[in-house]
């Protein structure tokens, strides 16, 4: 069963019942309920939410440009990925008025008051063609600041040293993600950690503090039985081999033979401020897809995906679009009418009879949906099976820049349509 969307889904109903009206930086307006939480067991589908369309490409997209540690939107461009567009381009804007307004205010001090100032006021679309197509543009223009892949590959902090001459501070960078990896595999019951992008000496040179703010990692030893499905899902071997042995000592040390995971792994992150309608989707796919990468870099089983949310809020342009993907129940009538678009058999054979004899039980065992938006059943992740390169698991945080956005596919992902609806920046 599906219970993300569900759970996705009735977050939207809890906003939609018991919100307050706020203001927010964008100008659209919100409604607003605070504290909640996403729960995800992985071995139940992968975390991408069915009842509407959700856009994979993107999703892995952002990911691994985090994980490049890059800032500048070139990469996601390129890329046809367009999330931070908006970002960008106010960020150019505002900073383009400055300009205009100092040189303005320094001309008018001398006494000129004609003034003719070039100012590339670009639309939009212009202004990301030319972040394509410039590369000085973009080296200056596509720049967000410290943001998400900065904080987590390379935290800058002042660090201490002395020598016969006295005190002296040091430039130093932390490569969080590398940590993290390098901690699991020496100490996977630690419970430190953490990766951070709330770096506050820096929020006022990003374009947007984090919404996301931070994620932990937790992992919990395997028992026998769990070991035992996993070979059986992974591996040759004929079920119920583990009969022959005299204890589970022996079984394990087979299972370790065949690098067969000793522990689970499960990631929490904690979200300051949730566009429940837009980024949500997003960030919970998103961190699921961080959980498989990590999970398959020390050798792992991805357990549980947790996500705690603080200010979750709905766009004021958000709200009928939100209703339409809860959907509502559909009438007798109307699911008897998509039990014949889905079976033509069926049709025939019931075409002598009053379609109301049909009974709701029936309909349920033949899986008919009863509501609009019914979900489907979660996609699953095909992704580092057969590439030679993430068995390299000592050499993994060197291979970010080599992941490609191909590298991860789904499998079985069925979704309801698409529900536009405008992103505030």
């Amino acid at each position: 069963m599906n219970n993300l969307d569900k759970q996705y889904t009735a977050l939207l109903q809890d906003i939609l019942d018991n919100g307050v009206e706020k203001k927010d930086r964008t100008g659209t307006g919100t409604i607003s309920v605070f504290g909640r939480q996403i729960r995800h067991k992985m071995s139940e589908g992968f975390p991408l939410l069915t009842t509407k369309k959700m856009h994979w490409r993107s999703i892995v997209t952002e990911l691994l440009w985090f994980l490049r540690g890059d800032t500048n939107i070139r990469y996601l461009v390129d890329n046809d990925c367009h999330i931070w567009d908006g970002d960008a381009y106010k960020n150019y804007l505002k900073e383009q008025e400055k300009a205009y307004k100092i040189e303005y205010d320094k001309l008018s001090s001398n006494g000129l008051f004609e003034i003719d100032l070039d100012w590339q006021n670009f639309s939009q679309e212009e202004f990301i063609n030319k972040i394509k197509t410039d590369d000085e543009f973009a080296k200056k223009w596509g720049e967000l600041g410290p943001i998400y892949g900065k904080q987590w590959r390379s935290w800058e902090y002042k660090q201490a040293w002395e020598n016969g001459f006295g005190v002296h501070l040091k430039e130093t960078q932390i490569d969080q993600i590398s940590n993290s990896i390098n901690l699991l595999k020496t100490d996977p019951d630690s419970r430190r950690n953490r990766v951070n992008a709330w770096n506050v000496g820096e929020i006022d040179q990003m374009v947007l503090p984090p919404c996301h703010t931070d994620f932990q990692f937790y992992t919990r030893e395997l028992g026998i039985i769990e070991r035992i499905k996993l070979a059986e899902q992974t591996t040759d071997i004929i079920p119920g081999f583990d009969s022959h042995f005299d204890s589970d000592e022996d079984v394990h040390k087979v299972l370790d033979t065949w690098n067969i995971p000793t522990r689970a792994i499960s990631l929490m992150w904690n979200q300051r401020s949730v566009d429940t309608f837009l980024g949500l989707p997003f960030n919970i796919a998103s961190y699921g897809l961080l959980l498989e990468i990590i999970a398959k870099a020390v050798n792992m089983v991805p357990d549980e995906l947790i996500g705690n949310l603080g200010d979750v809020h709905l766009y004021s342009n958000h709200v009928e679009q939100a209703k339409e993907q809860i959907g509502r129940e559909l009438t007798h009538r109307e699911r008897i009418e998509k039990l014949f678009e889905t079976n033509k058999d069926a049709k025939s054979l019931l075409s002598q009879e009053e379609p109301e004899v049909i009974s709701s039980l029936l309909l349920d065992e033949l899986k008919i949906p009863t509501r609009t938006r019914e979900p489907y059943p979660l996609p699953t992740l095909k992704h580092l099976r057969s590439d030679e390169k993430y068995r390299l698991l000592p050499e993994f945080p060197s291979l970010w820049g080599e992941f490609k956005i191909t590298d991860f596919e789904l499998e079985n992902y069925q979704s309801h349509p698409t529900i536009k609806a405008k992103l505030s920046n």
